[in-house]
Formats: structure tokens, C-alpha cells, sequence
């Protein structure tokens, strides 16, 4: 099992910044990569951003250049640097975990963090 906690979202300007935190408990060494969600209301939630347990990172289209994935092994914590921030961010981020191997490979999900960004 492997448990995950979000912090860090809020109402901000557009133009301003925001750095999400994701932190890891439980199993952690059974992770493979972690990575954000973002789900805007009425809309699916899409990936924007990926990091690998060998720091391979990738990211949506729409985020490059202004969204960072990051972790800190020693915290057990992944972060998401979002800058420029737009109205079309405003979003519910969510972290998730991509754990184990074969048949006991399963996603482990954060109970999420707002993100509202104001014109």
C-alpha cells in the first residue's frame, strides 16, 4: 500500500506561481513513477506531468515550458513547480503513484488539491 498526500494548491493571479507537494508513505519502494493528474470541472482528468524512479520526467504538451516535476528521494516527495499560471489551469490536481510489477502492478491516488487561478 502505498498512501499519498497533496499540499500546496490555492487561488492565485494568473502570471503567478504555484509548487504542489506529493508526499509518499507506506510502500514507497515498490513505486515506479509518480506523476500529476489535473481534472477541470465537467472535463476528464489528463496527465500533465511524469517522473520515473530514475528521474526520467515527461510532460502534457499544453504544461511544457511552464509545469517542473521534481522529487526528493529523501523526503519521499515529488513536487510540481507550475509558473506563468493561467485561467485554464484552474483544476483539482491529483498525485499518483504507478506501484508494483505483473499482476500486482496497480495506481495509487492523492485525495487531490485545488488550483483556481484568477484573470
Amino acid at each position: 500500500q502505498v498512501q499519498l498526500v497533496e499540499s500546496g494548491g490555492g487561488l492565485v493571479q494568473a502570471g503567478g506561481s504555484l509548487r504542489l507537494s506529493c508526499a509518499a508513505s507506506g510502500s514507497i519502494f515498490s513505486i515506479n513513477a509518480m506523476g500529476w493528474y489535473r481534472q477541470a470541472p465537467g472535463k476528464q482528468r489528463d496527465l500533465v506531468a511524469r517522473i520515473t524512479s530514475g528521474g526520467t520526467t515527461s510532460y502534457a504538451d499544453s504544461v511544457k515550458g511552464r509545469f517542473t516535476i521534481s522529487r526528493d528521494d529523501t523526503k519521499n516527495t515529488v513536487y510540481l513547480e507550475i509558473n506563468s499560471l493561467k485561467p485554464e489551469d484552474t483544476a483539482v490536481y491529483y498525485c499518483i503513484a504507478d506501484s508494483g510489477a505483473g499482476w500486482g502492478r496497480r495506481d495509487y491516488w492523492g485525495q487531490g488539491t485545488q488550483v483556481t487561478v484568477s484573470s
